[in-house]
């Protein structure tokens, strides 16, 4: 079977020292506030305006390692996600099962395959390892192997229920999970700030930051079939050059969603992440380009003035306790691939001299994004 992820260790690395400095800090939910129409894009005073020209419905940018939002253009407007609700997926699903478990896929596992979805190419009475059907959904989106591993964990439906109760306590309020693939259904829906949570959730987990950083890799069959990412920005293909810093996250697109991306990047020493939703320019590739211009705005901007709201901290792993930076879990001992987050609350993991940061500084903070839907 082929296993042979075209993962240097160099780019393992570099996924795992850029959370490695997560303030993962738990901050009260404060009391959601709605969108209505005609929101103006929101930044703080003495931060340079967002780029101009930019078409998507919903945007946001934030400092994942302070959890501080920088910028937002209407971050509570309920969308549809598309594949970026994978994130939630892998967030809810990634740490019950150990890598090297075997599945042999049933036709029972396929069932309800959506017409015209994305797949990696997961056939009935083969074995695949969970390590395998990981980078399938990562890679290529690949919702044949979220189908296999739901009906590991229990079934579709128990699937849906369980990761909306993890959208729920991690602070994230505007998900509805009716297809844990993004495959549009009736009431699906999330939104900019509730995806970027579930980013930097997941990138708290060393094998989540792995898969979504994966570029190339090869999938079971016979001979073993390459497959690359389809994330464009990460990848560097369809005439998107390769981010500089890019470490994941996960990309999207359906008729009803149009097309969506999380994208993380580490510079400097700070990692950004921003989330765009149906860009409604016709320009080829743009919800790349104008998340690639958001970051380039972020990392002038990051740290210059006050935020305007900040992300609910990830607030606890499948097990109600706090979650620690992949960093350090990658040097705790007896970690293995498709552990559970350890129960362990860090402030810059892995940095010299934590930072020990006042309850009262996060109460502070600890509103919501005020951005409304336009």
């Amino acid at each position: 079977m082929a296993r042979d992820a075209r993962v240097s260790k160099k780019a393992a690395a570099m996924a795992l020292a850029a959370v490695a400095g997560m303030s993962l800090t738990s901050i009260p939910a404060a009391a959601a506030v709605r969108p209505t129409a005609r929101q103006p894009v929101e930044t703080a005073p003495g931060i340079p305006k967002p780029p101009t020209g930019l078409s998507a419905l919903s945007w946001l940018v934030a400092d994942a390692d302070t959890g501080n939002v920088l910028a937002a253009k209407a971050p509570h407007r309920r969308l549809a996600p598309a594949s970026t609700i994978k994130t939630l997926f892998a967030v809810t699903v990634l740490p019950k099962f150990s890598s090297g478990t075997v599945r042999r896929v049933s036709t029972a596992d396929l069932a309800g395959l959506g017409s015209g979805s994305s797949v990696v190419g997961v056939k009935a009475g083969r074995r695949y390892t969970v390590d395998d059907l990981w980078r399938g959904v990562f890679l290529r989106s690949g919702n044949d192997a979220v189908h296999v591993l739901a009906a590991m964990n229990g079934g579709w439906q128990k699937t849906a229920q369980e990761m909306e109760q993890n959208a729920r306590r991690l602070g994230a309020r505007d998900t509805t999970v009716k297809s844990p693939d993004g495959y549009d259904a009736p009431g699906q829906v999330s939104s900019a700030y509730d995806l970027t949570v579930f980013a930097r959730a997941g990138l708290a987990n060393a094998d989540f930051a792995r898969y979504c950083g994966t570029t190339r890799a090869r999938f079971p069959s016979v001979g073993g079939t390459p497959i690359e990412n389809s994330n464009r920005m990460l990848a560097g293909s369809h005439g998107v050059p390769r981010y500089p810093g890019i470490i994941g996250v996960k990309n999207g697109y359906t008729s009803k969603a149009g097309n969506t991306l999380i994208a993380a990047a580490r510079r400097n020493g700070r990692t950004l992440l921003v989330t765009v939703l149906n860009p409604r320019s016709k320009v080829a590739n743009s919800v790349y380009k104008e998340a690639g211009s958001l970051l380039d705005w972020g990392f002038r901007s990051a740290g210059t003035a006050e935020p305007v709201g900040t992300l609910h901290a990830v607030q606890s792993g499948h097990d109600g306790q706090p979650l620690l930076p992949a960093a350090a879990q990658a040097d705790a001992a007896g970690i293995h691939p498709g552990s559970p987050w350890r129960p362990a609350l860090v402030l810059g993991a892995g940095l010299a001299g934590a930072a020990i940061v006042g309850l009262a500084g996060l109460l502070a903070m600890g509103r919501r994004v005020r951005g409304r839907s336009e």
